[in-house]
């Protein structure tokens, strides 16, 4: 299926049959209108709809299917709830993971994932292409089934302590030592680990 700009609808489209494929080039807070103007003219019920979606919940290389439920603050979905007059479409969910700082959610869904995550995102795409047959024939089941027990998710990077020191004993001979090399050590760390990150904190 290829993509084609189509201006009425403000989105790239395709049709296979019976199926459409719609990318709105609208902002993500008025998604809902190309799916809203597809929709009601060829009278496609919001229950016959999947929309593809980032999911902040999930960690990267988790893919989810679900139908209806809430937005979670998600602006494309509920531009998509309100136009459809309805929450009953069916959701495939993406996990992108949560940025350290929770309230920088708009900006770390537009930058570019580290290339460990981008590779964990782009297995769960692929594992979520190999159940669309499914889904196509109705049995959501059996895809629902099928890619949840697939998940491959980035492990969360552990939390990096600083070993705890004990204080040396007092001798008259002997100065106390001093932690130079463990200084060294822990700063290595912390290079390493930012350079894991890239730019994320």
């Amino acid at each position: 299926m290829a993509l084609k700009k189509d201006n009425h609808y403000q989105a790239l489209v395709a049709r296979d049959a019976g199926l459409w494929l719609v990318l709105p080039q609208t902002f993500m807070n008025a998604s809902g209108r190309a799916v809203q103007m597809l929709a009601g003219f060829f009278k496609i019920p919001a229950e016959d709809i999947l929309v593809v979606h980032d999911e902040l919940d999930f960690p990267p290389g988790t893919a989810r299917i679900k139908q209806g439920g809430g937005i979670s603050g998600h602006n494309g979905l509920r531009d998509i709830s309100q136009r459809l007059g309805s929450h009953d479409y069916w959701r495939l969910r993406l996990g992108v993971g949560r940025p350290a700082d929770k309230d920088s959610g708009a900006d770390y869904v537009l930058e570019k994932p580290p290339a460990d995550e981008r590779e964990a995102i782009e297995g769960a795409i692929a594992r979520s292409l190999e159940v669309m047959p499914l889904m196509l024939d109705g049995d959501m089941q059996a895809a629902m089934l099928k890619l949840h027990s697939q998940d491959k998710p980035v492990a969360e990077k552990a939390e990096t302590k600083k070993p705890e020191t004990q204080k040396p004993e007092a001798r008259k001979a002997e100065p106390a030592p001093q932690p130079k090399a463990e200084a060294k050590q822990a700063g290595g760390l912390k290079g390493f680990f930012k350079g894991l990150t890239g730019s994320k904190k």
